[in-house]
């Protein structure tokens, strides 16, 4: 068997793989609001943070692979817009809403195709229903849950309303779903957090893998020190969850980001000017 002929087998056996790379893949952090954390020993059940506060960042995601786009997780509800934080425990605001960034570089909320999202709390889908038109990939335990009544602890089935009553497609996610086919952007099962928690392979061309965290942890220091908030729900599958991203990051070389670390907002760049975009040559994440 020649080479050649070994190599046209392989892609007809294995077709991701013929593909695998081909698609021009970017990445880029969008602005999806901020958590005042009054007292941070609500993110540890064994004590960690007594006495401490935080303010975490709420991070999303916006995806191009070639010129589909797709957002992960949509941040706080729009109603948060500018709200004052106070003393409350946890406080909430929002700076800007996700289809006012996303007009700033020229894409429209019907141009995002897929919705995927990292697991069920309001401030992960509060602005969903802005994408209505999307798929939404939401992990299959999660979809079940929040559709319960009373509904989990931090979610709100509402935000979720345009798939839950059947008005656009929604896709419940188990196990890992390569979401393009071919290797790119791959959600990974990491359970613990919630139900159906998800996390997010994304291969970029330069920079390498990029994996987004969801809510496995909620900053850096909780993969050294086993950090396990109260109000998870299974605290032996975030102890897995947890290991299977160390260990993929160490695998694969993988940056990986804490979406609500705001010492990890440096990581990604800046959304690209609007004429970059427009014409499909957005700055590459380097």
């Amino acid at each position: 068997m020649t080479l050649r002929t070994l190599m046209l087998a392989t892609a007809a056996a294995f077709p991701a793989l013929a593909h695998a790379n081909a698609a021009e893949v970017e990445l880029w952090r969008l602005d999806c609001g901020t958590i005042a954390v009054k007292d941070l020993a609500v993110f540890s059940d064994t004590f960690n943070y007594e006495g401490q506060s935080r303010t975490l960042t709420d991070s999303c995601y916006l995806i191009r692979h070639d010129s589909s786009y797709m957002i992960w997780d949509t941040g706080l509800p729009a109603a948060l817009l500018n709200a004052p934080q106070g003393d409350a425990a946890m406080a909430p605001t929002l700076a800007k809403t996700l289809p006012s960034q996303l007009a700033e570089i020229g894409v429209k909320p019907e141009q995002i195709e897929t919705v995927g999202i990292s697991h069920y709390h309001f401030d992960h889908v509060g602005q969903a229903a802005d994408f209505g038109r999307a798929t939404l990939l939401i992990g299959k335990a999660d979809l079940a849950a929040i559709q319960q009544t009373p509904s989990p602890f931090g979610a709100d089935p509402t935000f979720l309303a345009p798939w839950i009553k059947g008005e656009a497609k929604a896709e419940p996610v188990e196990g890992d779903k390569d979401v393009f086919g071919d290797g790119s952007v791959v959600m990974l099962s990491t359970p613990g957090h919630t139900p159906g928690s998800y996390s997010l392979l994304v291969r970029l061309a330069e920079k390498g893998p990029v994996l987004l965290s969801g809510d496995t942890v909620h900053f850096e220091e909780q993969f050294a020190n086993d950090g396990v908030p109260p109000f998870n729900t299974d605290r032996a599958e975030t102890l897995a969850s947890m290991d299977r991203l160390t260990g993929m990051a160490k695998t694969l070389g993988a940056t990986l980001i804490v979406q609500h670390d705001a010492a990890d907002i440096g990581k990604l760049p800046a959304l690209p000017r609007k004429r970059e975009v427009a014409v499909g040559k957005g700055r590459r994440l380097s």
